[in-house]
């Protein structure tokens, strides 16, 4: 289907065009945040909350010369941890996150990161999202981590009529067939920086909403 037949999709015919061209656009998607194993995947996802990939990719190499296991991480004061991630943005909250969920790791886990989301949203400074990132990228377990921006573009797209994150989740999860979830939500996150984000698309202007709303001629208001 596309703009010139004017005819309005469905949502389940709007995810499916998605899909398809998102995996046209991009076939592979990398990882965005460097790491070299679970636990420092763990750290710089929970250094990424109000943060962007890019300061993270540029912060973790500095704290992991320091210390890129728990034992490692627990043995620093916290303070030093704190001034070495500053530039991520909330460095106070952090760093006791950081040092304390190294020390229940060792004292819980055995040094390891846990493989269960019950486990990991224990943590201190470990939710949701960051769990399910964790899960998907660490341990190859189905999940559709979705951050404000994607929580935003499914509004855009209707492809949810959440107000929340989990739900805008639970909707997606519907949508899209369980194999594709590790994968579209990177992609989702790629186009949402290239071509949807708050500053060019208002939802009339990227590809995607043009070809999924022909007739829209107003912005979309999206829920925070």
């Amino acid at each position: 289907m596309t703009p010139s037949e004017g005819l309005a999709m469905t949502r389940k015919e709007r995810a499916d065009y998605i899909r398809r061209r998102l995996d046209e656009l991009y076939p592979v998607v990398p990882i965005p945040l460097r790491h070299s194993d679970p636990y420092t995947l763990l750290i710089a996802v929970l250094l990424s909350a109000q943060c962007t990939d890019d300061r993270v990719n540029k912060t973790t190499p500095f704290l992991f010369a320091r210390a890129d296991t728990p034992r490692e991480m627990a043995a620093l004061p916290p303070r030093e941890i704190e001034d070495i991630i500053r530039p991520c943005g909330l460095a106070p909250a952090k760093a006791k996150a950081i040092h304390r969920l190294s020390e229940l790791l060792l004292e819980r886990h055995g040094g390891r990161v846990p493989e269960t989301f019950e486990e990991l949203e224990a943590l201190p400074g470990v939710g949701h999202k960051t769990a399910s990132v964790v899960m998907v990228q660490a341990f190859g377990v189905p999940a559709f981590p979705v951050d404000t921006h994607i929580h935003r573009l499914a509004q855009r797209w209707k492809l949810t009529n959440g107000r929340s994150v989990r739900q805008t989740e639970e909707d997606l999860k519907r949508l899209f067939p369980k194999e594709t979830w590790s994968c579209l939500h990177l992609q989702i996150i790629y186009y949402g920086r290239e071509h949807c984000t708050a500053r060019r698309c208002d939802g009339t202007v990227c590809e995607i909403c043009r070809t999924c709303f022909p007739d829209r001629k107003r912005a979309v208001k999206t829920q925070k």
